[in-house]
């Protein structure tokens, strides 16, 4: 082989030709010299990394912050599409359907137990207060006319106030134990349950001296009368207000209106409507199965629940207006109508000193009438002819009373007594004043019955339909599933 130099001037000239052809055609002339690799690190550069893809999520917690808005781009680019359109609807109605009965049925659910705590617990609890606020009354009427019976004390009369005492002391122990909660209830519990000991213990002394002939023991009674309508009566009156308003707040919260449940279930029938209305247009077709039956629950579970809670409504609102009302207006004037009485009887234990409680006995008579007059005009049936016999009754009682106070002002102070006090009296104070305790009862234990009748029918109003909505609503996600996923399948 010879050398390039060793290469003539024809030679040289045929070679250089050749390497312009090869450069025309795109070929590169192969030279001598090899170009070496970059190294690394140094200054032709380093190896390159790979390029990221385009939209990679991050890694990391910006990653997972991003994680929402990725799950909203995939849905809103899916629903571009007809099944993904139809998949992102049935979700919705399984997810609305569902979320409907969960909240329809703990609506529904906490609404009949209201409706159980109402008769079980707190209606008892307000007739245990009204009966610390009565018995007491009672009793301190009881105690003045004991104390002015001539002689020995009448055993009637004794043991009347002795149960009447004991009936606070078991009524103001159920009303306690619904006190821990409610700071201004124990309050009044703690006043009567530290103050009702001293009472029967003046009482007793008061008794006691009097069996000796001590004229003291009537300073004793009236102190004990002091300390009962100032302190203990008081307390038993709060105590009283403070479970009827709560009876009240509860009847209330018994029968509102389920609004929450009502809107959710009409947004899921308008859900079901609009969706076969974008079916039919989209595929000709009237019918899907699947809809109409869930369509159909839904219906159903807004036609029951309208149907059973409406009706639950009205008798548990009937309740409270036939029942729960009456009865505070008859136990108010029943009150009344004890402290009056107690009252009359110590102004004959003051003899001569009694002014201020025929004041007060006159401030409490016009509340008496006023009370009946206001249930005579709401009295139905049975409770009407005992409010009835309650109104006769205490104007005769008020009539009789102007009589008393007669003969205590003319002197015959022995007679007054007598009319006040002896029960053998024909048409005396004791007796009228027995008829209308006696007729109040009774109409109290009506309107007792009346709420208990109403309220209890209420609570049947809305037997199975908790569950019977969780049920519906089931079906009704059911039904949207398969009806979506009949038209799905047409796509495959």
């Amino acid at each position: 082989m010879r050398n390039p130099g060793d290469l003539g001037p024809e030679d040289r000239a045929v070679r250089y030709l050749h390497a312009g052809v090869v450069r025309g055609r795109g070929v590169e002339p192969m030279t001598a010299t090899a170009t070496r690799p970059a190294v690394p690190g140094g200054p032709g550069g380093g190896v390159p990394e790979p390029a990221a893809p385009p939209n990679a999520p991050r890694g990391g917690l910006a990653g997972l912050f991003e994680l929402p808005g990725a799950a909203v781009r995939g849905i809103a680019r899916s629903a571009r599409t007809t099944p993904g359109r139809l998949t992102v609807i049935a979700v919705g109605l399984v997810v609305l359907a569902l979320v409907t009965g969960v909240v329809a049925t703990i609506t529904l659910q906490e609404r009949k137990n209201t409706i159980n705590d109402l008769i079980d617990h707190r209606e008892p609890l307000a007739a245990a207060s009204q009966e610390v606020y009565r018995s007491l009354s009672d009793a301190d009427a009881t105690a003045a006319s004991a104390f002015l019976a001539i002689g020995v004390e009448p055993p009637s009369l004794r043991q009347r106030y002795d149960t009447a005492i004991a009936r606070a002391g078991v009524a103001l122990a159920k009303a306690a134990s619904d006190s821990a909660g409610v700071p201004e209830a124990a309050a009044q519990v703690e006043i009567l349950t530290r103050q009702l000991p001293v009472y029967t213990g003046l009482v007793e002394t008061a008794r006691a001296n009097k069996r000796q002939g001590f004229p003291v023991g009537s300073s004793y009674l009236l102190e004990a009368s002091s300390l009962m309508r100032t302190t203990i009566l008081p307390a038993a009156q709060d105590l009283y207000r403070i479970d009827t308003d709560r009876l009240a707040e509860e009847q209330d919260d018994a029968s509102s209106f389920p609004w929450v449940t009502t809107f959710l279930v009409l947004a899921l029938l308008a859900a079901l409507i609009t969706t076969q209305v974008y079916l039919t247009r989209k595929t000709n077709r009237v019918l899907n199965v699947g809809l109409v039956v869930a369509t159909a629950a839904t219906v159903l579970a807004l036609l029951w629940g309208g149907v059973a809670v409406t009706v639950q409504s009205v008798l548990v609102s009937s309740g409270d207006e036939d029942g729960s009302h009456q009865v505070d207006v008859l136990v108010r004037a029943r009150i009344a109508a004890l402290q009056a009485r107690a009252n009359e009887m110590l102004t004959l234990v003051a003899r001569g000193d009694g002014g201020s409680y025929e004041q007060v006995f006159n401030a409490l008579a016009p509340q008496v009438t006023g009370l009946l007059n206001e249930a005579r005009g709401f009295a139905t049936g049975d409770m009407a002819r005992e409010v009835q016999g309650a109104a006769d009754s205490a104007e005769r009682w008020l009539d009789t009373h102007q009589e008393i106070r007669a003969k205590d002002v003319d002197g015959a102070y022995s007679d007054a007594v007598k009319l006040a006090v002896d029960s053998s009296v024909q048409g005396g104070a004791a007796t009228t004043f027995a008829n209308l305790d006696d007729a109040l009862v009774a109409a109290i234990g009506h309107g007792r019955q009346a709420f208990l009748d109403d309220t209890r029918g209420g609570d049947r109003a809305l037997t199975l339909l908790a569950p019977g909505f969780a049920v519906l609503a089931v079906v009704a996600a059911a039904g949207a599933t398969m009806g979506i996923r009949d038209r799905l399948r047409e796509y495959r």
